[in-house]
Order: structure tokens, then sequence, then C-alpha cells
């Protein structure tokens, strides 16, 4: 990709592991009830082919109570601090457009990735969020960048890519987590890219 100053990522499932996080959820509204673990997790794939949010969907389907998010069962992608790191070394300004609760600067600080970004732009603080476009235009306005100027790099088509699209900026749809199932159903879905795993971008952005 040609032209590109600054690399916006997303947190959960893209720069995030949250697999244990959904695991836990499930097993949580599951307690008691006559579903079985299994099931409840393909169909939560299931709900992710329709480019949705997997679990929410799922559970709303099934007619579950959604549980509290455990984000201390968040971990750490094995090569997040290295994708960043190397990307600041090419010159790249590295930001994050996020749907995140409060204190997200604080978490990227623990996590060992705070050093590596320069703007947070998070839904809890910005009372914006993702697919929202304003969430964008805010990273874009802060960052001093054109959208052609600008990556953006998530798992999910419909909270990352096809917003940040529609404005003009360059998509990496990385295929982590229930975003593994996300299929683009036209252009305005379609990455510029799509990656299996976060440390492949670096052979996109050279």
């Amino acid at each position: 990709m040609e032209r590109i100053k600054w690399a916006f990522f997303d947190i959960g499932s893209t720069l995030i592991d949250e697999t244990a996080c959904y695991a836990r959820r499930i097993r949580e509204v599951i307690a008691g009830t006559e579903h079985a673990f299994d099931d409840v997790w393909k169909l939560c794939a299931e709900c992710a082919k329709e480019n949705r949010a997997g679990d929410r969907e799922a559970l709303a389907r099934l007619g579950l109570p959604k549980t509290p998010w455990h984000g201390e069962d968040e971990t750490v992608y094995p090569d997040a601090q290295s994708v960043l790191r190397t990307l600041k070394h090419r010159g790249y300004r590295v930001g994050i457009i996020a749907n995140q609760g409060a204190g997200l600067c604080g978490r990227l600080a623990a996590w060992g990735l705070l050093s590596y970004i320069e703007i947070i732009v998070s839904s809890a603080e910005e009372g914006v969020a993702k697919p929202d476009a304003e969430i964008f235009r805010r990273a874009l306005t802060r960052a001093g960048c054109l959208p052609h100027e600008a990556v953006m790099i998530g798992d999910r088509i419909d909270n990352d890519i096809a917003p940040a699209k529609a404005l003009g900026m360059r998509t990496i749809h990385v295929r982590q987590g229930f975003g593994a199932y996300h299929a683009a159903r036209c252009d305005a879905e379609r990455a510029d890219c799509t990656a299996n795993r976060l440390s492949e971008i670096l052979g996109m952005l050279k």
C-alpha cells in the first residue's frame, strides 16, 4: 500500500485475543440450562458469518442474557508487539480506533503496547462507537491525515472494514476470533487486503 502514513488498529480480536473471554461468557450463560457449550459456540460462528457480533447475536437468538465481560481473560496476541514495533521502525504512525470501555490507555500500557501508539480514539471516551463514521473522522482529524493516507486494520467487516472504506480509508481485514468467519458480500465490504494473522500485515505495509 503506497502513501500510507497512519495505521489504525482495532483492539479486540485484532491486537488482543478474546477467545478465553468468549468461552467464559458462554459457560456462564449456559449454566443451569439445557444448552451445550459446543452448540452455542457453533451458533456464534454461524452468526459471525452474517458479519455480526457472533456472541451477542447468538445469545439474543437463544434468549440468553449477556453476562459481564471478563477483561482479565484478555491476552495480547504473540505477534502484536513485534508488529507495532516494526511498523514504527518503518516510519508508520500508529493509532487505535476501537469500541472499548473506559481506561484503554492504562490497559495498553499493561499489555506493553502503549509506547508504539500515538493516538487512541475509544468509544467510552468519545461517546460515539463504530460503525459510526464520526469516530473514524475524529481519529483522522487528530492524526492530521486524509482518509487515503490511513489504513484501518480490524477483525470485523461491519465495525472496521465497511465504515472505514466508506470514508476512503484503506483497509486490512485480520481474520482472527469470530472475525475469521466474516466475509465480504459486496464491494462496500471488501477489504483491500486480508490477513489470517496479525504478522501478515507486515508484508502488506512495506
